[in-house]
């Protein structure tokens, strides 16, 4: 993989694919919450004379950071994330280190995937060990290391630089209004098309009915019983309006627009739109599937263009933003990475000075060009040495502009699962749309009161 080698294309297939325990996050452990607090108020009050800290604060009472100490950083910082696959992270560091100055900057991998990377930054942070100054966090991760107290609010940072990031990647680093990450690189998906066979889509329906058209017309997408059938279901159902979560975190998902969108999507295996083998692809085998050549059209994420263009369809295909719901709007699902500083880092203000060059315009460029990262500078896609290198940006900047991100929860790898799981049991035809959505909120809602 080129193009997000380390983003949403690895974590759609690895972290939140598997069954809920794999990935339960800290807050699962901490359901008996008001029980942990006031045994640990005790046990702080008995351990205050003998040199014993209190337990960490939550998101109410986690320091910020500030935006001004970057200027005056010195000595060394770490930064902590998964495998480094497209050199991204080291290049970063090692730029920063000689724009600097006075910081240096090292990256240190912390685990081979996703999953792994999570467990052991969770086991850093849960130790309040100072070995990482700086975490690359999914942007699912967010409110579960918020509302731990593990990292530093960083809304006046994030304000800082607002105006340098596009919107909704900024959106993804948000819990309880507050701002806990600054977007490093970002992540949508797109649709690829065979020119030869179908139209460019502007709309969901508008492409399964072009689909259906012949046989070799079809739709491929990721229905695999995992993350990534939650990300494609959600691509549909945010652009038909509806929603997991409403404004005040309550569930919403018990909705027609739920209901319409799971019926469109059973009527599309139904009559051909989309081959039943969907239900068992994930990004790479979706991809390879497309590669075959008959298929007119794919929904993945941005390294497929670099992948396909390495095949004989070299040529053959176009790039189209996600298509709008009929009467709708286009709406897809945010990944990336995101940079937050640990609430146990020893130099706060090197990690600031750290995410002020991450973030500028002049090095959101090279993220695209030298990285193939979908950068979250919206300038840089219409830089002309970023379109020499990724023509498709402007296409690519279109579905991260009207991407929302997933329900922002502690809970969230429930929520998914609930989602994926009562999905595919819609589509495998194991569950009816109306008893599957009545279970999808059950299991939504429990989910969000064991936190």
């Amino acid at each position: 993989m080129d193009l997000i080698q380390n983003a949403s294309p690895r974590h759609e297939d690895t972290a939140p694919s598997m069954p809920a325990p794999a990935l339960a996050p800290a807050s699962r452990r901490t359901s008996g919450r008001t029980l942990a607090v006031a045994a640990a108020m005790a046990a702080g009050l008995l351990l205050s004379g003998c040199g014993g800290g209190a337990a960490a604060p939550g998101a109410d009472q986690a320091p910020a950071a500030d935006p001004a100490a970057g200027a005056g950083a010195s000595g060394s910082i770490n930064i902590c994330g998964g495998k480094d696959a497209s050199g991204i992270y080291k290049g970063t560091a090692e730029a920063f280190t000689k724009a600097n100055g006075k910081v240096t900057a090292k990256y240190t991998e912390i685990g081979a995937t996703t999953d792994e990377m999570r467990t052991q930054a969770v086991q850093r942070l849960e130790g309040k060990s100072a070995e990482c100054d700086l975490f690359l966090t999914d942007v699912i991760w967010t409110s579960e290391f918020a509302s731990q107290g593990w990292i530093l609010d960083q809304t006046e940072l994030v304000e800082a630089n607002k105006d340098r990031l596009i919107p909704s990647t900024v959106e993804t680093a948000k819990y309880e209004d507050k701002y806990w990450a600054s977007p490093f690189f970002t992540n949508a998906g797109l649709i690829y098309y065979q020119k030869d066979k179908v139209a460019k889509p502007d709309t969901w329906q508008q492409l399964y009915a072009e689909a259906a058209g012949a046989p070799g017309n079809s739709f491929v997408y990721q229905g695999k019983q995992y993350e990534g059938l939650t990300v494609n279901f959600l691509e549909m159902l945010y652009s038909a309006g509806g929603e997991v979560l409403d404004d005040q975190g309550e569930v919403s998902i018990d909705s027609p627009e739920t209901r319409e969108v799971l019926d469109f999507m059973v009527k599309g295996l139904k009559d051909g739109s989309a081959d039943r083998a969907v239900l068992t692809y994930n990004e790479d085998a979706g991809r390879l599937a497309y590669e075959s050549g008959n298929f007119g059209y794919q929904r993945n994420w941005p390294h497929v263009n670099r992948l396909l263009n390495a095949t004989p369809l070299a040529g053959t295909f176009g790039v189209a933003p996600l298509p709008a719901w009929e009467g709708g709007k286009a709406s897809g699902v945010l990944g990336g990475w995101n940079l937050a500083i640990s609430a146990h880092s020893t130099n706060q203000a090197g990690a600031v000075a750290f995410i002020d060059f991450a973030t500028t315009p002049e090095w959101q460029k090279h993220v695209a060009m030298d990285f193939s990262q979908a950068p979250v500078n919206e300038a840089a896609y219409s830089d002309p040495d970023v379109l020499a290198k990724m023509p498709f940006a402007t296409e690519l900047l279109a579905s991260v502009k009207n991407a929302k991100p997933r329900p922002i929860s502690p809970v969230y790898p429930q929520i998914s699962q609930a989602i994926y799981k009562n999905v595919y049991a819609v589509l495998s035809g194991t569950a009816t749309t109306e008893d599957a959505v009545k279970t999808m909120a059950e299991e939504i809602t429990a989910a969000k009161a064991s936190f």
